[in-house]
């Protein structure tokens, strides 16, 4: 692939191993597009940056200052990672999220081809204020308008574009993924946060707001848990009331928080947990749920659109906000017997998710 074909990243706080839907998302597709033959840079938020890598699996990554702000970084950021490119000679920007593409007329306005991967309506976020929100939408209709392609990864946010922006035209239908399952036994880690195999129920994401995990262990602490314990594995991106009100609750039961989790940590909790919870408000096309599945793990979910897209039995899911069901939902997981469960994960294969990201890439370049 020439140089001049090179694709720029932005909208993510980067790669690797860094927490967040979006973040696993583009660790997962973009070295895999590398391997097919692209150039492709990732411009990473510095303040996420855990190591001083610059290259990451044929990728290369270069890191931006920014100021670490839930209200500014990501505009910051992006309006930075596109005169960057701009001065890279970039013809093509990636441009991920409705809050970050709200930049994509700059892009235009220097001449670059723009490309846009909505991974939800993040203006339903809790977290957000109502300018914040204002803002968001604004994004989503600057990036319906000024994307050449944009890619989604739910039917959901495909039928919103249609209906509320009119936005039909090189629109892609393009699903998350999730990579193969590597069962993995860890004793160690297991013992220090003391938990057993098959004895613990397992969530995992960002302490937000969204994420329902206040009601999460509200629900777990009504129970008879019968020995089991409830393991949130995740952290925060910033320290903020909400964080710190989880964090005390947890405390007060039978509720293990240890940190953002990757690695053979991650596989080890999703090879032995009882069951997978995914209680939240608002999602994408949840990356987490998938991993749970790709190791057969019974799911119980809330049952918002992107959840449903997911396509599980009925009795999986409970309605959002509902601790009462979820609660019973819970307990029958806690006394049922030890198992798994197959699900057909076809549709979610990594391969076959970067082959239909080149094909758009193909058409945006080629035009």
């Amino acid at each position: 692939m020439a140089e001049n074909h090179r694709m720029f990243v932005t909208g993510t706080r980067g790669i690797p191993g860094i927490m967040g839907g979006v973040e696993t998302h583009c660790e997962e597709l973009f070295p895999r597009l590398v391997a097919m033959g692209y150039e492709v840079t990732v411009f990473r938020r510095k303040p996420y940056a855990v190591d001083g890598s610059k290259v990451f699996k044929g990728v290369d990554i270069v890191d931006i200052p920014c100021t670490k702000n839930k209200f500014l970084e990501a505009f910051v950021h992006t309006f930075k990672a596109i005169i960057a490119a701009k001065r890279c000679g970039g013809k093509f920007i990636h441009i991920h999220a409705i809050g970050p593409v709200m930049l994509s007329p700059v892009a235009r306005l220097l001449g670059m081809k723009v490309i846009f991967t909505h991974h939800g309506h993040d203006y339903d976020r809790a977290k957000w204020n109502t300018f914040a929100k204002m803002c968001l939408k604004a994004g989503e209709w600057l990036g319906c308008r000024f994307a050449e392609h944009i890619i989604v990864i739910s039917q959901p946010i495909q039928d919103v574009l249609a209906t509320k922006y009119g936005r039909t035209k090189n629109v892609h239908l393009i699903y998350n993924g999730v990579p193969e399952a590597l069962l993995c036994d860890d004793d160690a880690y297991f013992n220090e946060l003391g938990i057993e195999r098959g004895k613990y129920v397992l969530a995992l994401g960002r302490f937000v707001p969204e994420k329902n995990f206040d009601q999460l262990i509200t629900a777990f602490q009504s129970i008879d848990s019968k020995g089991c314990k409830l393991v949130i594995g995740g952290s925060f991106d910033h320290q903020d009331a909400y964080a710190q009100s989880l964090v005390t609750q947890a405390k007060e039961g039978s509720v293990v928080l240890p940190g953002f989790v990757k690695g053979d940590h991650l596989h080890a909790l999703l090879t032995h947990a009882r069951c997978f919870v995914l209680p939240s408000s608002h999602e994408g096309l949840p990356i987490s749920m998938l991993e749970a599945m790709s190791y057969h793990l019974p799911v119980i979910a809330s049952d918002i659109p992107a959840n449903l897209e997911v396509n599980l039995d009925a009795g999986c899911y409970f309605p959002c906000g509902d601790t009462t069901q979820l609660a019973h939902l819970l307990q029958n997981a806690v006394v049922a017997d030890f198992h798994r469960v197959d699900y057909d994960m076809s549709r979610y294969n990594w391969d076959t998710i970067a082959g239909q990201t080149a094909e758009v890439y193909r058409e945006l370049m080629n035009n």
